[in-house]
């Protein structure tokens, strides 16, 4: 049995979250279609019901105490479980879900083509997807599984590696005819583009092809899908994990540099909390994934 004291309705704490993001009653009302005294009335009723004030009240103004602060994380991380696993119920009532985080460009160029296998084999399992760059906690956020790049070392997770990164150092056509490379060296000077997740990418390229690197300067950014159309705009070199560059050479966006599909600075992994290792949307997942890995390694011959 659970206390019915720590049980609050979903109304109340609808109430509470919609308060919380507002800060005042009457952007809460209109959010929720509900009366200022009706939202007023609820939350009274949730610190009522705690025992606790959530509140400092100062003229029409609702300032939270710092108890307020820490509850609403966590109400709000269930609200969202409770929302999802609805969705989740009303879009596959007969079988199985699975909550997937996934880096954005890995999601739409690698994932995406290959998923319509998956489902078409999987019928009874429906997915949700969602993008994630930033590491995250499995306790906190409401996901089965995540795709993620770099070591085995996700917190509290078991890991399924898929494939190890290998890159390609691409320019523009254009870019390349008014800055012509044929050695390392001819590099020197030119604006090399940089990600955010791969601080070392390209020492370990120029290392690949025999050369140091040489001081150089260049934008930096947080996503490929930035870097690729920097470099398709002629703005310097990418640098690319293969899945990528193959498209944009095959065509004729970007052009590839010296040696191709180096081996990079990690791998992708699938990884999942340790509790769902017996979760079976998920083990179906992982098995397919992890063989549609393995199936489509490229080989690296020159682009």
């Amino acid at each position: 049995m659970r206390p019915r004291r720590f049980l609050p309705s979903v109304t109340q704490l609808l109430a509470f979250e919609a308060v919380m993001r507002h800060k005042t009653v009457t952007s809460a009302a209109g959010e929720l279609n509900l009366t200022q005294s009706t939202v007023s009335r609820l939350v009274n009723n949730l610190e009522h019901q705690l025992g606790q004030a959530l509140f400092v009240r100062e003229r029409k103004r609702l300032h939270p105490t710092d108890a307020a602060l820490a509850y609403s994380r966590n109400v709000t991380q269930a609200l969202d479980i409770i929302q999802r696993a609805s969705m989740s119920l009303v879009a596959n009532p007969g079988g199985g879900s699975l909550s997937l985080a996934v880096l954005p460009i890995f999601g739409t160029r690698w994932l995406s083509p290959r998923l319509g296998q998956f489902l078409d084999t999987n019928p009874g399992i429906s997915m949700t997807l969602a993008t994630r760059i930033q590491r995250f906690s499995f306790e906190h956020e409401a996901f089965d599984a995540v795709i993620f790049f770099g070591e085995a070392d996700w917190a509290g997770a078991n890991h399924s590696r898929l494939f190890e990164e290998h890159i390609t150092a691409c320019a523009s056509p254009a870019f390349l005819e008014r800055h012509p490379v044929s050695d390392a060296s001819d590099l020197a000077g030119l604006p090399l583009l940089q990600l955010e997740s791969r601080p070392n990418a390209w020492n370990v390229w120029f290392r690949a092809q025999g050369a140091a690197m040489p001081k150089t300067s260049g934008m930096l950014m947080d996503q490929f899908s930035m870097m690729i159309q920097a470099a398709i705009s002629g703005l310097g070199i990418a640098l690319l994990p293969d899945y990528l560059a193959r498209t944009e050479i095959e065509e004729g966006r970007l052009a590839p540099i010296l040696r191709t599909g180096v081996p990079g600075t990690g791998s992708y992994w699938l990884a999942w909390p340790k509790v769902k290792d017996d979760y079976q949307p998920l083990r179906a997942f992982r098995d397919w994934i992890v063989r549609c890995a393995e199936g489509g390694k490229p080989s690296h011959p020159d682009l």
